[in-house]
């Protein structure tokens, strides 16, 4: 699904990102622009990922705190600095602040990752749980920032943050020249305005087009109404761009220069975590595979040569596993399904035969004898198989049902 946008109004200049451009010298890594053949074939065209998983703190987040951070006065800095966050912009907010000398306080959910929580503290914030939502965290942050005299630094509303995040915008320029379409996620949205605003002030015919999780889609609506509205309980595996409400500053300029907003869902995500993973070797969190998703989605609505950004890397390994295995699943990769068969010695070896001559991987086997819907012979057997893909899928269940087994899904 995709939404047009239009507005009248443009809070940051093009001297904004070219200046931040300027401070993020030999503090932001130039990160790497990788060619994609299998998206080039589906898409028809060239397509290119932009690595920002790969930037230090791995998002792309670093680039908007260390420019407004360094644009606090000197009492300002003095009084330190407080975010909120469940990761990127935690991680990116603590190793600005002690690059530039400043005592930073990060709050973070009481459920946060703790990979995500031990590289803040080693990035050298102060890090606080609070909260089981982002919402009660940004509280109190905010709660923090009253009471202490600390700078709020707000993870995308803000002009500042939005130059840092545009110089992404300007290095796609000088490594792709030729592109004709940029996509990237959108959440808060700092990084889509940051980056639409550098494109299109050098080149304003490329095509930029922002991506949202269909479960936290907050930009449709606020497009619709013409200002930022809230959705009630976003809800997503990316909890990168897992926002409810558009800021104030990004919304006036993804209104007026994002050519396109497209929704994408938890499938195509977990999909294109993987894809990233296999073909093009990157780790990439599902917010970063967004992009990635939009084109897998609709590769016929994207005129190429394409930059995809891969907006950060920092997956917690535990949800790694559950999406990879999402991921197999809607790629028809990974089968679960459950069958009846008599409890008698060699029943189980006779059916793990079926599924050798199959050629299913068997991942895991679970038995149950104890449910009242079963006869007193039988057994309920729930296997998870790995498989070549759809059509392989079918091959095994059809397999079963020759073998004389009754599926269950």
């Amino acid at each position: 699904m995709s939404f047009r946008t239009t507005g009248p109004f443009h809070p940051v200049i093009l001297d904004d990102v070219r200046g931040a451009q300027k401070m993020l010298s030999g503090v932001a890594r130039l990160t790497p622009m990788e060619g994609s053949r299998y998206l080039s074939r589906q898409v028809g065209a060239p397509v290119h990922l932009k690595c920002e998983n790969l930037q230090r703190t791995g998002s792309f987040k670093l680039r908007g705190a260390y420019v407004r951070i360094s644009g606090l006065r000197p009492e300002e800095r003095a009084a330190g600095v407080v975010a909120a966050s469940a990761g990127n912009h935690a991680q990116g907010v603590a190793l600005a602040s002690s690059l530039l000398g400043v005592r930073s306080t990060v709050f973070m959910p009481v459920g946060a990752p703790l990979p995500k929580v031990a590289a803040t503290r080693d990035y050298g914030a102060e890090v606080r749980l609070y909260g089981q939502v982002v919402d009660e965290t940004l509280a109190a942050a905010e709660e923090y920032a009253r009471d202490t005299g600390a700078v709020f630094i707000h993870p995308f509303d803000h002009p500042d943050i939005i130059a840092g995040q545009g110089t992404v915008g300007l290095e796609i320029l000088e490594q792709c020249p030729e592109m004709r379409t940029v996509v990237v996620g959108i959440g808060g949205g700092g990084l889509a305005a940051g980056i639409a605003v550098a494109v299109k002030a050098l080149r304003p015919d490329v095509k930029v087009v922002g991506v949202q999780a269909e479960g936290a889609a907050a930009y449709p609506p606020s497009l619709r109404a013409g200002r930022p509205v809230s959705i009630d309980a976003p809800a997503t595996m990316a909890d990168g761009i897992k926002v409810g409400r558009p800021g104030d500053v990004p919304y006036a300029i993804i209104e007026e220069l994002v050519d396109e907003v497209r929704t994408v869902s938890e499938d195509a995500l977990s999909s294109a975590l993987l894809l990233c993973l296999e073909r093009a070797k990157l780790v990439v969190e599902p917010a970063g595979a967004s992009p990635v998703a939009a084109l897998m989605t609709a590769p016929e609505a994207f005129q190429g040569p394409v930059v995809a950004v891969l907006s950060g890397g920092n997956v917690d390994p535990l949800l790694m596993q559950r999406i990879l295995r999402h991921g197999m699943a809607a790629g028809g990769r990974y089968l679960s399904l459950r069958l009846r068969l008599a409890d008698r010695p060699g029943a189980l070896a006779t059916l793990l035969g079926v599924l050798s001559e199959a050629d299913a991987n068997v991942l895991d086997v679970g038995h149950v004898r104890t449910d009242p819907r079963l006869g007193l012979t039988e057994v309920e057997v729930e296997l998870h198989l790995e498989t070549k893909g759809p059509e392989h899928c079918t091959e095994v269940e059809q397999a079963l049902l020759d073998a004389g087994y009754r599926v269950i899904h």
